[in-house]
């Protein structure tokens, strides 16, 4: 049976154009980028001494890159962030790795960060960033 909408055009096969919109959508997504997949780790103490030393170490992967290398960086009372160490480039598929001992001076609040970068090349001068931990805090007294 066919009926007329108000506009005056005829409305047939509803099935086959909802069947129709459903496959071009499955389409459409299946031809979307994948997202990359990857992870970012960091371990400190929660408290240090003074004039002691403590160990920062962080490990990280992502499938986006060719090569990755992880850098550790780290700040104190709000100020910019500052590179500490980096680790050795690593090839993707395997973890790369990163570690720094810390000696302090002063006592406070140190706060860490892991950042993971992306190199095409084991010696690419533009590395780009991956990805980036959350901080952690070391209670220095």
């Amino acid at each position: 049976m066919t009926r007329t909408q108000k506009t005056g055009t005829m409305v047939r096969g509803g099935r086959a154009v909802v069947v129709g919109g459903m496959g071009l959508a499955a389409l459409v997504l299946a031809a979307a980028p994948a997202f990359a997949k990857g992870s970012v780790d960091i371990s400190a103490p929660h408290t240090a001494h003074v004039g002691r030393t403590f160990t920062v170490t962080a490990h990280g992967d992502d499938d986006a890159a060719s090569y990755l290398r992880v850098c550790l960086e780290d700040r104190r009372a709000g100020s910019a962030w500052h590179r500490v160490s980096c680790g050795a480039v690593a090839a993707s598929g395997t973890d790369a790795r990163s570690a720094a001992h810390i000696r302090t001076a002063h006592g406070g609040v140190l706060q860490f960060r892991a950042v993971v970068y992306g190199l095409t090349t084991p010696h690419d001068r533009h590395p780009v960033r991956e990805r980036t931990s959350g901080p952690v805090r070391v209670n220095v007294h």
